[in-house]
């Protein structure tokens, strides 16, 4: 085989068509069928990278040595022109015989034929109030576009809410308040379930584009290069050393705190204890996070054996499981279909896309949206601090059920990690559930008590990982966006003063750590310096705030989703009092 030979982009999606798995990196064609179950980070992370020019993401989560090992799956280069990415079978990517050669021609061709079915909107002959109708012949599911465009002609003026956002439900609020005859509200109350969650999931891909560079081939070419070249950058001035000396300090924080966890212990101060055991674990975890990324020695053994003991032996939580979800979760950050970080219906949505009811391709479960959804999610704001006082257990939950999943053994080189896990999660659950909680303290209340306060102290650590996402973009604007821009539309920071660094363990330095994941989160201050050069160079917003603006902007994520299921709901009554149908 020549493995120089310049494959079209028409053969490379006739091969993806017939089932292979191809992925661009610095211009060479790579075939990953083989090495598909000898993946340490999963199927997940090569599935959704097929048909992309993955560059960016392989450089930024594989070492040098790892990276060499790709030239053996070269089977020839792309043309000399930048590759324009196609969307990956994995996330509705459709390959076939007739797949057009030109791809940006085949895009202008789609919008061209989008743009010329879009329906109007008329002032119905026979409606008395003055309300608009769609036309008849047109299907409702259509007009979203059009809804959309009406809505910010109108609302120009409306108050942003987290990030460049309109509220969409807030101003069909307002409509009713205000304005009860307004065509606006008159074509909201006749569209269907999926036409109202279409009109959302367009508006807030309106708001994307809006608000961050193009995403035209040129544009995201050039804000690649800079990436890569501050990549270059970081390795260069020696960005990816650990600094030993500070988890030397951090040893220091762990004994303490242990110690005097078994002081108070000894001491049958129990619900103190659990105060104590309940921060060591928050701080103890961010080790674990460094291991996951092998942000600590840069070995493979090494720094999965050392997240296996601090995650699985002294918190009892999978770092299998983790690394599985994590990886994913990194590579199409706040993607609903597909980010598992964000997939907790029905007690949480922070998109209108899980309003249709979206299938994992992380679970491989469908998320239905149903009457529970339509219930709980309206509440959202109050149940988020309650919730993130007893996540830990769910992370039990989810990790015990990996390690007993086909996933944990499909991990190639990296199988033996799975009895590894098994053997410390053993020996946690016999030291915490037998001899600390059965063994140690006397009764069943103030078992449960120290259960509840234990985990309750953690719940810090579980706002933290939310606050820098939760609050964000999950609008999907093609496989065009390059990595950086949509890490930095995703993500947001927590600003804080570095003495306090050792609180957030590097968690809030989501933004940076996104950008370089095996950077050593020691480092991360001072590369947020690059970072912000960067985004000033690129013009990409980089979104920073302090920790209570931060629960804030998650706080209003979650109201304006939550009003929208309350239209959404009104909707519903409207059209069954009515008598229309198509809610659901």
């Amino acid at each position: 085989m020549d493995r120089d030979r310049i494959i079209s982009p028409r053969e490379i999606e006739n091969f993806i068509a017939d089932g292979q798995l191809i992925v661009i990196f610095e211009g060479d064609v790579l075939k990953l069928n083989g090495f598909l179950n000898k993946h340490p980070g999963g199927h997940l992370a090569i599935l959704h990278m097929v048909g992309r020019d993955a560059t960016d993401e392989m450089k930024a989560y594989h070492f040098p040595a790892t990276i060499k090992l790709m030239k053996a799956y070269r089977i020839g280069r792309i043309p000399s022109q930048p590759w324009t990415n196609l969307e990956p079978p994995l996330r509705g990517g459709v390959y076939g015989e007739n797949t057009n050669v030109d791809t940006e021609k085949s895009d202008r061709d789609e919008e061209s034929a989008q743009s010329s079915t879009l329906p109007s909107l008329t002032t119905s002959s026979s409606s008395e109030d003055g309300e608009w109708d769609l036309e008849p012949e047109k299907d409702q599911e259509t007009c979203t576009a059009t809804v959309v465009e009406q809505l910010m002609r109108e609302k120009e003026d409306l108050p942003l809410i987290c990030t460049h956002r309109i509220t969409f439900a807030a101003a069909i609020e307002e409509e009713e308040q205000y304005a009860p005859k307004s065509p606006i509200l008159g074509v909201t109350k006749n569209l269907s379930r999926p036409a109202y969650m279409a009109a959302m999931e367009q508006k807030e891909i309106a708001d994307g584009i809006r608000a961050y560079p193009s995403v035209d081939v040129g544009t995201q070419r050039a804000i690649a290069m800079e990436y890569q070249a501050l990549h270059d950058r970081l390795e260069m001035e020696g960005f990816y050393q650990c600094r030993y000396s500070e988890y030397g300090k951090e040893m220091i924080r762990w004994t303490i705190l242990f110690s005097s966890f078994l002081f108070l212990l000894n001491a049958k101060w129990y619900l103190a204890s659990a105060i104590l055991l309940g921060m060591f674990w928050q701080q103890i975890m961010f080790t674990a996070h460094d291991a996951g990324h092998r942000g600590i020695t840069g070995n493979f053994i090494t720094d999965t054996i050392i997240g296996a003991f601090v995650a699985d032996f002294c918190c009892g939580l999978s770092i299998g499981w983790w690394k599985s979800s994590h990886n994913v979760h990194h590579l199409i950050t706040n993607m609903p279909e597909h980010d598992p970080d964000l997939q907790n219906v029905p007690l949480f949505a922070t998109s209108p896309t899980y309003f249709k009811s979206i299938f994992s391709s992380f679970y491989d479960f469908t998320f239905v949206w149903d009457s529970t959804a339509d219930f709980l999610v309206p509440y959202q704001k109050y149940t988020y601090y309650p919730v993130m006082a007893i996540a830990r257990f769910n992370l039990y939950l989810l990790s015990w059920l990996h390690l007993l999943s086909p996933r944990s053994q499909c991990l190639g080189s990296a199988w033996w990690t799975r009895h590894v896990e098994l053997a410390f999660m053993a020996c946690y659950w016999f030291l915490f559930g037998y001899c600390l909680l059965w063994r140690t303290i006397p009764s069943w209340t103030l078992r449960v008590s120290f259960v509840l306060i234990s985990h309750t102290v953690t719940m810090l650590l579980h706002v933290q990982i939310t606050l820098s996402h939760w609050g964000t973009s999950t609008a999907d604007l093609g496989p065009t966006e390059s990595f950086a821009q949509r890490q930095l539309r995703t993500t947001m920071d927590v600003d804080c003063p570095p003495w306090l660094d050792w609180l957030h363990g590097g968690l809030q330095f989501q933004a940076v750590h996104h950008l370089f994941p095996r950077v050593p989160r020691h480092n991360l201050r001072a590369l947020q310096v690059l970072v912000r050069e960067f985004c000033k160079k690129t013009q990409i917003e980089y979104q920073c705030h302090g920790f209570i603006d931060g629960n804030k902007i998650v706080l209003g994520r979650l109201e304006e989703v939550g009003k929208m299921v309350e239209t959404l709901v009104k909707c519903q009554t409207h059209m069954a009092e009515t008598g229309e149908s198509g809610l659901h």
